[in-house]
């Protein structure tokens, strides 16, 4: 090895022993590692990805977005709840779950469609819906959007969308589905319901997992001020948001209400015709709840780490959850998910289908439309290859006897 290089790879070694550089670059998710692979994996970090074709993995991605973006909306996109407890270990328990590597099967061909909620489906990937894309790119869930295209993936709308889900229908070129926050007031909500199911979505993700929360890191940054008043209005409220524009809402609206009960579930499931999936369970107690009020799925989620400081991650919760439900219904989950070997044990726990956030948002601040279908095509050929090396051609073939936790 040259000297200088040997010089280098001491040094970043040295550096990976700090506490703080662990958790820039992952958190506990790198807790155990050797201070060599840590230096490795600083150095993989400083790699700058020139287009999105030459992007080997979703963190590439994250490299380059961090670049791009501002402080202040890199704080959003990457920040959890308090000490990001939450956060964090969404992603470092993928770590403690082992693929059983199997032999002499013929993988020559693999499948990943499946069909969820009657749509048939390329894979078992979707595009979770996240709020306040135009942060991560002009166009924001245009982008994503025309991005899902491309790469044949299906894309949850989020109620907060920087655009219309119209404009996000016509930009896709076919329905997506639409996850609502169900404001405070029924009349609204009721709009919101009829505007997504006049567009086409079929399926409804209602989010019930932030009653409350604490983000302290977002709590720095003065919208009033300097560069936000650039892209933020300050007087601006819920009622401004693309998908409420129109629909006659007070300027003093709630995203959500601290009210909700599972009489508003049965209300509300009475009210569409589209299926009706319950985002943030996370407790077996309300998985059965879900299945006996009469939903179509339950999603086990904590907004990313973005809802409760629990400490506990999603995946260690499906196996309960799956157990509750007893195949009542679908089960899918997110939250943590950054190779396609994690969706692999996600589906081998039990979960129907899984959702991405912050990858692809990645892709859209890195590049773009382009960056979006890229995250997207890196995760389904991972899980094809995580399919291939455990011997499981097909979904179905997929279960809890390939992987092994410890």
């Amino acid at each position: 090895m040259h000297p200088v290089s040997a010089s280098r790879r001491r040094l970043l070694a040295f550096m990976a022993g700090s506490p703080l550089l662990r958790t820039a670059v992952g958190g506990s998710a790198l807790a155990g590692l050797s201070l060599e692979t840590l230096a490795q994996v600083v150095e993989d970090r400083d790699y700058l990805a020139p287009t999105a074709a030459l992007a080997a993995n979703v963190f590439d991605m994250e490299t380059v977005a961090r670049r791009n973006l501002s402080r202040a909306h890199w704080t959003y996109i990457s920040q959890g709840v308090d000490d990001d407890l939450t956060l964090q270990a969404n992603h470092a328990a993928y770590q403690h779950l082992h693929l059983k590597a199997r032999r002499l099967v013929d993988v020559s061909h693999t499948d990943m469609s499946t069909t969820l909620f009657g749509e048939k489906l390329v894979s078992p990937i979707l595009i979770a819906p996240v709020g306040g894309l135009g942060m991560a790119h002009a166009r924001g869930d245009l982008e994503v959007a025309e991005g899902a295209k491309a790469s044949k993936h299906k894309m949850v709308l989020s109620t907060a969308a920087t655009f219309g889900i119209e404009e996000v229908v016509q930009a896709n070129g076919g329905p997506v589905w639409y996850q609502l926050y169900s404001t405070d007031q029924w009349e609204i909500t009721q709009k919101l319901v009829r505007r997504a199911e006049a567009s086409g979505a079929t399926v409804m993700f209602l989010t019930v997992d932030i009653p409350a929360r604490n983000q302290d890191r977002m709590r720095r940054f003065d919208r009033t001020t300097g560069d936000c008043v650039d892209c933020h209005d300050p007087k601006a409220t819920f009622a401004d948001k693309a998908m409420l524009r129109g629909l006659g809402a007070p300027a003093n609206i709630g995203g959500t209400s601290a009210a909700l009960t599972w009489d508003f579930v049965k209300k509300l499931k009475d009210f569409t015709k589209m299926k009706l999936v319950i985002k943030g369970i996370t407790q077996p107690e309300d998985a059965v709840l879900a299945v006996n009020n009469g939903v179509d799925g339950v999603l086990v989620s904590n907004h990313g780490g973005r809802a409760d400081e629990s400490g506990y991650a999603t995946i260690d919760s499906l196996p309960e959850v799956i157990a509750a439900v007893k195949g009542r219904c679908p089960v899918l989950v997110d939250g943590g998910i950054r190779r396609g070997t994690d969706v692999f044990k996600a589906l081998a726990l039990g979960a129907s289908a899984v959702l991405v956030g912050r990858p692809y948002i990645w892709g859209l601040g890195a590049f773009g439309k382009e960056g979006v279908s890229r995250v997207m095509q890196i995760l389904d050929q991972e899980l094809d290859i995580a399919m291939r090396q455990a011997g499981t051609p097909r979904l179905a073939d997929i279960n809890a006897s390939y992987i092994r936790k410890g």
